[in-house]
């Protein structure tokens, strides 16, 4: 059913062999396009993306967004967009609401 294919890498330009058991794996996960890219420049795009997007340390950087509380007026810091229709609590105020 399935054979060994070259492919052209989008990014360097170079041939990669697309395996029979890469195909197999592609069609295991449901993938309905062949790679793109080849090996060598799938890491290295996997690798730019990962230190993008981390902090020294290797954990994602979490995102915080300011707000006030609802319940004592505070300003405060929330790891989520605050939207207009939720109240929102510092870490406190939460503690206090939480427990009812």
């Amino acid at each position: 059913m399935y054979q060994d294919r070259y492919l052209v890498c989008r990014d360097c330009g170079s041939e990669f062999l697309f395996s029979i058991s890469e195909q197999e794996f592609f069609a295991e996960k449901g993938f309905t396009n062949d790679p793109g890219r080849c090996p060598g420049c799938r890491a290295a795009r996997k690798q730019r993306n990962r230190r993008d997007t981390r902090s020294d340390y290797g954990r994602r950087e979490r995102v915080m967004y300011p707000a006030v509380c609802a319940a004592c007026g505070q300003q405060t810091e929330v790891p989520f967009m605050p939207r207009e229709d939720r109240p929102v609590y510092c870490r406190d105020c939460y503690r206090q609401v939480q427990n009812y």
